[in-house]
């Protein structure tokens, strides 16, 4: 009978201990998941408070920006179409209350267009002459003027003296630079065109140049060189990258792209200007715009346009 006692007896402390063990360990399990989930918790509330900071920051802003309402006029340049355009749509988004507009008449009109006060801000693929004062003229981008020749034309590279030669007609056949046996028809912009000056003064054929073709736009360049296999044109670098139905050739051994123009080593590169009236003193508007496409906040849309920010 005693053993039968102590028998039950250790049974009971037995089972004690295992439900105290289950007990602890549940409460622990318990604890564990209760600081976790607190955890989770705390961190998803302050992701949350961060979103909403970014949030109320871009809200404020927008805001801020509301303030200033009404229209700019621009007017100019071809060549900066992409640049514009990228441009406007991002300061409309944070200035919802004014409104850009842009006309492509060409930089000799753009130039005018400053002068006369029939635009807030005249645009040119080119820096300023001279004569042509009372202005001044803000980089916006620089640009590289690619040499273009038709896909099938062999030339692959040219100096700029061959390039000279090509277009003020002292070498009027490819066979002279290495291509084929072939007559060259020069195309090039219209007088008075930002691409046309930016090149010809690079190149140092102004008022040189003979051309087959004067054209009024980079688009149409293009064109008519992918057409022609004779042909040799320029393009804006921004333009004529994204067309394979033309062929860049390289100048003096270097390649037109974003890093060679930005670090000089391309020579045939021109300046994307905003230009204003020194007499006339622009609008809340209009000097909003200036001042958003001088920031360095522009640089990823200027990158993405084409273009380089200088």
């Amino acid at each position: 009978m005693k053993k039968l006692i102590a028998l039950l007896m250790a049974m009971a402390m037995a089972f004690s201990l295992v439900a105290c063990g289950s007990s602890s360990q549940s409460s622990t399990d318990t604890e564990d998941t209760t600081t976790t989930e607190a955890s989770t918790t705390e961190e998803a509330t302050t992701d949350t408070a961060e979103e909403t900071d970014t949030t109320e920051e871009t809200d404020d802003t927008t805001a801020a920006n509301a303030d200033i309402s009404g229209s700019v006029s621009t007017n100019g340049s071809t060549s900066m179409e992409k640049v514009m355009s990228i441009l406007i749509e991002a300061f409309e988004e944070q200035y919802p209350s004014v409104t850009v507009t842009y006309d492509a008449t060409g930089s000799g009109s753009g130039i005018t267009a400053a002068t006369e006060g029939s635009a807030d801000i005249g645009l040119a693929s080119r820096d300023l002459k001279e004569d042509e004062t009372g202005l001044t003229a803000y980089v916006v981008a620089l640009d590289g003027i690619a040499v273009i020749v038709n896909p099938s034309n062999g030339v692959e590279d040219l100096s700029l003296e061959q390039i000279a030669g090509l277009f003020n007609g002292t070498i009027t056949n490819w066979s002279e630079v290495g291509g084929e046996d072939m007559e060259v028809a020069v195309i090039g912009r219209e007088a008075g065109s930002g691409t046309r000056d930016g090149f010809e003064s690079v190149v140092g054929v102004e008022d040189a140049c003979v051309y087959d073709q004067e054209l009024t736009s980079t688009g149409a360049v293009i064109t008519a060189v992918a057409q022609n296999q004779y042909a040799i044109g320029y393009a804006s670098l921004s333009e004529a990258a994204e067309d394979d139905s033309v062929k860049m050739v390289t100048v003096d051994g270097v390649a037109a792209s974003e890093e060679t123009v930005k670090d000089g080593t391309y020579s045939i590169q021109r300046d994307f200007n905003m230009v204003v009236n020194d007499s006339t003193t622009l609008s809340d508007a209009a000097q909003a715009f200036l001042d958003f496409c001088l920031s360095e906040d522009v640089a990823d849309y200027i990158s993405q346009a084409g273009a380089i920010q200088p």
